[in-house]
């Protein structure tokens, strides 16, 4: 990205170039000169998860689901034949069951017959692996749904290697041409993933500095002539409403960048981000397909750079548009392959059971899933991280896709012994970094004052029947196999003995269901108390 003094010399020397040898230059009515500027639109996506037959209720109205987003993205290509579809990763992983069930297939199909030009990974594609990641980009056999052809288009990432070779997993850059004019992108993944995927799905990769790892290929993009520069980037944060700013990690990370770097498509915090750093334009459409960002770029022949940009969050709201009938048929084909076994019901749900938190940090359907994973393993204590709950359960008849939908995981519960000591250290855990996450928890109370130091907030922690839990005593704890192995930084799940492997979160979950009392229910009772606010 070229400074507008340079820019501005360059386009001065032209004209009198122009002008001297008597050509006179061909202007639009707003003055530009066609055919020196070349109009590129790029619709980004993030963080789709999978999401093909789910819409999210957003206020009064609905968006998202996968035939709404093709056709609000069809109608956007349709104003500029120069348009390439992109995405900033997170598009597979903690997906809807008609995805989840077959291994995600169904969502790369989405993104191949929409024709996406070139995405990046997020967290989430590492999952099941590295070597489930690659198949579903280049292709191959899966035990449980046989051959799968794979994306028909690039992925990129800088910034993820092999451990034993210092390799790229996937190509560092990618470079497509417009109008003759070539535009690089460069991917990638957020640092934290070795901390909130289970450690063994990434345990022969290196997620190295992503700010390095751009500045090291902008370089070669430059020695192959490239001006245009794109960062396709799954690391996030967040824009104040009324002041504009933007904050987190993918803000830092943009300021280190080379100014060469003109655009940077953010995904991760599921937020919405549309605003400048550094004269690199930055931004983020939520998730779950309910919105896309469309960006509007002018690159000029003569320098190959980008000299205007803009960008607009447009959702994609049901009303007013026509869902893509090839899509909803693909889905649908999907939905008839999995409806055995998601719409098997297991209970009925007398309100809608929420998973957003209470001032303190609990929830109503946090409470549930602790309750059954303990209910399940018979220990004294449950704790549930709160990033492992995707979805409320929704009141009224509560199918087996539905719960699937909350939990998508597929971890195991994993038993353990802690002391009380271990267990009050667990808990001063839920803030590091900066962040908060709350464990929805089981057979225990506590409470912590936001004013203390961030690794000593606990206050006061007993049993659930009130009486204390000594620091030297020892207690069983379950948690899933995410944070038993240090997954969201809970790193004193590592420190625990008697570690036993039990059955997956989601069984306990329907088992639990299933003996309740009909409709069933689940509340914010108080288990976790905030003091200080």
């Amino acid at each position: 990205m070229k400074s507008w003094k340079q820019t501005g010399l360059a386009v001065l020397i032209c004209t009198a170039l122009i002008v001297s040898l008597g050509i006179t230059p061909d202007i639009h009515a707003k003055g530009k000169r066609k055919g020196h500027f070349v109009q590129l639109q790029l619709l980004g996506v993030n963080d789709f998860h999978g999401q093909l037959n789910v819409a999210q209720t957003i206020g009064d109205g609905k968006a998202g689901r996968a035939d709404y987003l093709a056709a609000h993205l069809k109608k956007r290509k349709a104003q500029n034949k120069n348009t390439w579809m992109v995405h900033a990763g997170d598009m597979v992983g903690a997906s809807a069951p008609v995805s989840a069930l077959l291994q995600d297939e169904p969502t790369i199909e989405l993104l191949n017959r929409l024709h996406f030009d070139v995405g990046t990974v997020g967290n989430h594609e590492f999952d099941e692996g590295v070597q489930e990641m690659l198949r579903l980009i280049h292709g191959g056999k899966h035990e449980s749904t046989g051959y799968f052809e794979g994306a028909d288009f690039p992925y990129t990432v800088a910034n993820v290697v092999w451990k034993d070779s210092g390799k790229p997993v996937l190509p560092p850059h990618k470079i497509k041409k417009v109008r003759g004019i070539p535009v690089g992108f460069i991917g990638i993944a957020t640092t934290d993933t070795p901390n909130i995927v289970t450690p063994k799905a990434v345990k022969d990769v290196s997620f190295t500095d992503a700010a390095q790892a751009v500045n090291r290929e902008v370089k070669k993009l430059e020695k192959k002539g490239v001006q245009a520069i794109v960062v396709l980037a799954h690391e996030g944060a967040f824009q104040d409403r009324h002041t504009e700013e933007i904050s987190g990690p993918i803000a830092d990370i943009t300021r280190k960048m080379d100014d060469e770097v003109d655009v940077v498509i953010s995904g991760h915090s599921h937020s919405r981000l549309n605003g400048t750093i550094d004269g690199k334009l930055l931004v983020q459409s939520y998730s779950y397909g309910t919105a896309f960002s469309d960006i509007d770029l002018t690159l000029d022949r003569r320098t190959g750079d980008i000299i205007q940009k803009k960008a607009k969050i447009v959702t994609t709201w049901h009303e007013g548009i026509q869902p893509d009938p090839k899509i909803r048929s693909m889905v649908q084909k999907y939905e008839k392959q999995v409806a055995p076994i998601i719409n098997r019901k297991i209970g009925e749900a007398d309100q809608t059971l929420i998973r957003n938190p209470s001032p303190a940090g609990e929830s109503a359907l946090g409470n549930l899933i602790a309750d059954a994973q303990r209910w399940k393993t018979k220990t004294d204590f449950a704790f549930m991280n709160p990033g492992g709950i995707r979805a409320n359960i929704e009141e009224g008849t509560v199918t087996w896709g539905d719960l699937y939908t909350v939990q998508p995981f597929n971890n195991d519960l994993v038993t353990m012994t802690l002391t009380g000591k271990q267990i009050k250290r667990l808990l001063n855990q839920q803030w590091q970094d900066g962040r908060t996450r709350i464990l929805q928890i089981s057979g225990l109370t506590y409470t912590w004052d936001a004013t203390r130091p961030a690794n000593d907030r606990i206050v006061q922690l007993q049993k659930a029947d009130g009486t204390p839990i000594h620091p030297d005593a020892s207690y069983t704890v379950t948690a899933n196999s995410f944070i038993a192995s240090g997954g969201d930084h809970f790193t004193v799940f590592t420190e625990a003995t008697d570690q036993t492997i039990h059955s997956v979160d989601l069984d306990a979950l329907v088992e639990y269901i299933q003996q309740l009392s009909q409709p069933f229910s689940a509340k914010i009772e108080g288990r976790i108390q905030k003091i200080n606010p």
